[in-house]
């Protein structure tokens, strides 16, 4: 079976492209293949997933609704880098969340990494 780091650094709010990486990070998990999905810089923001959606004030809909049902599909627990532990987004999260080094030796146990 394949293994797949999935990297999201995109905001919660910030393009559709986010909801893109997040759908194909869904389809690849359906398909058999395992999944690991981190979330680095301004993809913490997926974490806070109590944000409304005001269609007025934002073009796309919150993208953390989607991390939310990660469950459903075996991506749990979200990888978070240790020196993030602190992060207001991390700490306030409801998700399951293992933290890591994001090292040479991390990214060498997958047989692919995607950059999102």
């Amino acid at each position: 079976m394949n293994t797949v780091l999935v990297v999201l650094t995109q905001a919660n709010l910030n393009s559709l492209n986010v909801h893109e990486s997040l759908s194909a990070t869904m389809v690849l998990a359906t398909f058999g293949c395992e999944i690991k999905v981190l979330l680095k810089d301004a993809g913490l923001s997926l974490l806070k997933s109590e944000l409304n959606f005001n269609g007025l004030q934002q073009a796309f809909k919150l993208a953390s609704n989607m991390v939310d049902s990660f469950e459903f599909y075996d991506l749990t627990p979200i990888l978070v880098e240790n020196v993030n532990k602190k992060s207001c987004f991390v700490t306030q999260s409801q998700q399951e969340i293992e933290f890591v080094d994001l090292n040479a030796e991390l990214i060498q146990s997958f047989d692919h990494v995607l950059y999102w």
